[in-house]
């Protein structure tokens, strides 16, 4: 046979060989420094060494390499403490399954690497075509968290309607780790989460009805690396925003919701809307019916009188709904004593003194310039007319003299009215004047 004969069959051969001898790794693999890293692996092999493949077939995995002597990293069938590569192979060879898990990995065990199995007889072939890489990474992946509304995934920077349902979804590439790593959620500001977790295929979802305490709320999870030294994490986030009719509507007034009469008095209404209120309506209850004043969010009076004693009512809108918010304005005054205020004498002297003001007033009777208090000459009693109104009657069974002065005396928080009675008698039995 001549030369070339031999080198066409040895090429043949060779390729022949290429062509049954075949494995699946994967291209790439990620591992945390300091964890695992797991590959799968499956080979074929010529039909002719499966005789091979015994329980005693051994696999090997060579580093940025196919020297045995240069390369070589682990040996299945030595003991793996001494190898550069601490682990094992999960798979069994007999079935050609190599997949391997390694531990403890660093960033020295960053390369490529190819498998080589080796059984009885002739099988010895390393499979140098093909090589997994692998990356030693200081930081888990971040995980990735995705909004759902009523099932269909909007962007994180859309808007949901008050009521909807929301779930957000947590996923995370899985790295080899022992224990497994978790995934967590948390919420900015806290509020109580009610999670369900698939931790298999380290997905978790948080499932809720979205309400306005949401909007701004912002849902971090978390995927947790237990080391053996040390924990390393990662995170994802979102923040949900959400559009609610107004709540928390007030009106607050200023400088008080109890004026001086004259004062000037300015109510604010606000709430919390989003979008923001679109309009602020004022009314004014009057007499059972609402009465409309003005729009906007404040309401001004430059100075007070009684007629803007009542209740106000602020009413606001936007394209979700209204809600309404009330205040009693107060106006206060001092008292005034009214002119009906009058004395009558039979046999004894009876005078009454009605006066309204705002705080209510307090009445007292003074005669000739000394105060006078219930005793077996005088009796004094008080009639309550309304909120703000009072009457006192005095009835005087004592002698008066020809100069004696009866005055009622009003008072309140904000000053004094009084009211001056001058007793004339014209005969025993008649009506007594008086001038004030």
């Amino acid at each position: 046979i001549s030369d070339l004969m031999i080198f066409i069959i040895l090429i043949f051969s060779i390729s022949y060989m290429f062509a049954l001898c075949v494995i699946t790794l994967p291209q790439s693999i990620q591992a945390l420094n300091g964890s695992c890293v797991i590959i799968k692996c499956r080979f074929e092999i010529q039909k002719q060494y499966d005789k091979d493949l015994t329980e005693r077939a051994t696999g090997l995995w060579l580093k940025d390499g196919t020297d045995l002597n240069n390369n070589l990293v682990f040996n299945s069938g030595t003991s793996s403490q001494k190898s550069f590569m601490k682990g094992k192979i999960t798979g069994k060879l007999k079935d050609k399954d190599c997949t391997s898990v390694f531990h403890d990995l660093r960033s020295n065990h960053r390369g490529k690497y190819h498998f080589r199995i080796e059984g009885e007889g002739g099988l010895k072939w390393t499979f140098s075509k093909t090589s997994v890489s692998i990356h030693v990474i200081d930081s888990p992946p971040r995980p990735t968290v995705q909004l759902y509304v009523e099932q269909k995934e909007v962007q994180d920077q859309e808007e949901v309607l008050e009521g909807r349902s929301v779930s957000l979804r947590c996923s995370a590439e899985t790295l080899c780790s022992s224990p497994p790593p978790t995934l967590t959620w948390s919420s900015t500001p806290r509020i109580p989460l009610s999670e369900s977790s698939r931790l298999e295929e380290l997905i978790s979802d948080l499932n809720f009805t979205a309400t306005h305490r949401q909007h701004r709320v912002t849902f971090t999870c978390t995927i947790t690396y237990q080391l053996q030294d040390e924990k390393k994490t990662a995170q994802d986030n979102i923040t949900l925003h959400v559009q609610y009719s107004p709540k928390n509507t007030s009106v607050s007034v200023l400088p008080s919701s109890s004026v001086l009469e004259g004062g000037s008095v300015t109510l604010t209404c606000s709430s919390d809307a989003n979008p923001a209120v679109l309009n602020y309506t004022w009314s004014r209850e009057s007499e059972g019916q609402m009465k409309q004043l003005q729009t906007g969010d404040t309401l001004t009076f430059n100075r007070t009188d009684l007629k803007h004693r009542g209740w106000y009512h602020c009413k606001v809108q936007n394209q979700h709904g209204t809600q309404n918010s009330s205040v009693m304005l107060d106006i206060q005054y001092v008292p005034q004593i009214s002119t009906s205020s009058s004395c009558t004498r039979t046999d004894v002297t009876v005078c009454f003194c009605e006066a309204d003001g705002n705080p209510s007033p307090e009445l007292e009777w003074h005669l000739s310039g000394r105060p006078v208090t219930n005793s077996s000459n005088t009796f004094i009693s008080e009639e309550r007319l309304s909120s703000t109104g009072l009457r006192s009657s005095i009835t005087l069974h004592q002698s008066l003299t020809h100069t004696s002065t009866l005055q009622c005396v009003s008072n309140n928080t904000h000053g004094t009215d009084e009211q001056l009675f001058h007793l004339v008698f014209i005969t025993q039995k008649a009506p007594c004047k008086f001038k004030s």
